[in-house]
């Protein structure tokens, strides 16, 4: 993989961060750009609507905006740490601790990796000595995963970490050699299916598994019901596939990809709940999902303002629930000599 790397040795707790940007709850009355500028980056569409969102590793000039940005992702770290399926991490144990060269430690590269939010909550979970590999496309959300990477494994062995900045769609299974694991977060949706291709053949070349957690669904439930949110659900999908992005089809797609590679693939549900305690995660997420609708199908938008402003309220007095769906896949390819 080419990009620029940089070694950092783990050295604490992330900086603190201000909070989420000030948002207001005007609504969606005057379309797509109106809500963007109240969405924090990541949370809902981006500015640049010509440009594809999606977390592919490239260089990229620094005239280029941030599509996620630290505080969407610290906002979002507790949701996606209570979701994520701990049933997948015993299969995952065992082929760790019988893949070849394992003595060494382990090698785990986490494609995607934003703020490192998936290290946080892995590395500690698995026992043995760790090296984690952080991809990204923002050196400033590198810098961010280095400072606040985990410093032992379950067993109080030791974590270190590198950052690199690359193109996944460059990722070969020599870019992988010496792998353990490739780890993803909320990675899959945003991928082209040949992107899926590429990385199934990476993880599978290389024989070392892949854990790729919070993959859209495509299926939200908000308590109590709209007569709206079908409509508002299909309309973010329909976004969510946009420029050939596999959006709530990439579970299935990268399901066919691994298996037909020889993989041995296991789908858990790994949901969103989100009640009284998450406002400011449901307030932002509320934005963004209604955001993406209406840039989807702009003949929305006089009744999404009203739908969002009614939801926003219901959220603010704590009477607002939802469940939003995704899914975490274990792909286990068949090890390889060269895998440690």
């Amino acid at each position: 993989m080419t990009g620029e790397t940089t070694t950092t040795a783990p050295v604490g707790a992330i900086p603190a961060q201000p909070g989420p940007a000030d948002v207001t709850d005007a609504g969606v009355g005057r379309g797509s750009e109106q809500v963007s500028s109240e969405v924090i980056a990541g949370a809902g569409p981006v500015v640049r609507t010509d440009e594809r969102a999606t977390v592919r590793l490239r260089e990229t000039g620094p005239e280029e905006p941030p599509r996620y940005a630290p505080e969407w992702l610290e906002l979002r770290e507790s949701a996606d740490a209570a979701a994520r399926s701990h049933d997948l991490l015993d299969p995952l144990r065992i082929r760790l601790a019988n893949l070849p060269g394992k003595a060494g430690g382990l090698v785990v590269h986490d494609l995607g990796c934003g703020t490192g939010s998936m290290g946080r909550w892995l590395a500690p979970r698995l026992d043995g000595s760790q090296h984690w590999v952080l991809h990204d496309r923002d050196p400033y959300l590198l810098h961010f995963a280095a400072v606040a990477s985990p410093r032992a494994a379950a067993d109080g062995s030791r974590v270190t970490v590198e950052t690199r900045r690359g193109d996944v769609a460059r990722l070969t299974p020599d870019a992988l050699v010496g792998a353990s694991l490739v780890t993803a977060s909320a990675l899959l949706d945003v991928l082209t299916r040949e992107e899926v291709d590429t990385l199934a053949e990476a993880c599978t070349g290389a024989g070392c598994p892949a854990l790729l957690t919070l993959s859209v669904a495509g299926r939200v439930e908000l308590t109590p019901s709209h007569p709206l949110d079908t409509e508002i659900a299909e309309a973010f999908n329909a976004h969510q596939r946009r420029g050939g992005l596999l959006g709530p089809d990439a579970v299935t797609a990268a399901c066919e990809a691994f298996a037909d590679r020889g993989a041995t693939v296991k789908v858990n549900p790994s949901a969103w709940r989100l009640g009284p305690d998450e406002k400011a995660l449901t307030g932002q997420w509320l934005r963004g999902w209604v955001g993406a609708a209406v840039e989807e199908r702009p003949e929305l938008a006089g009744r999404a303002e009203a739908y969002l402003a009614e939801r926003l309220a219901a959220n603010a007095a704590g009477e607002l629930r939802v469940v939003v769906h995704h899914s975490d896949l274990l792909a286990l390819a068949r090890p390889t000599g060269g895998t440690s």
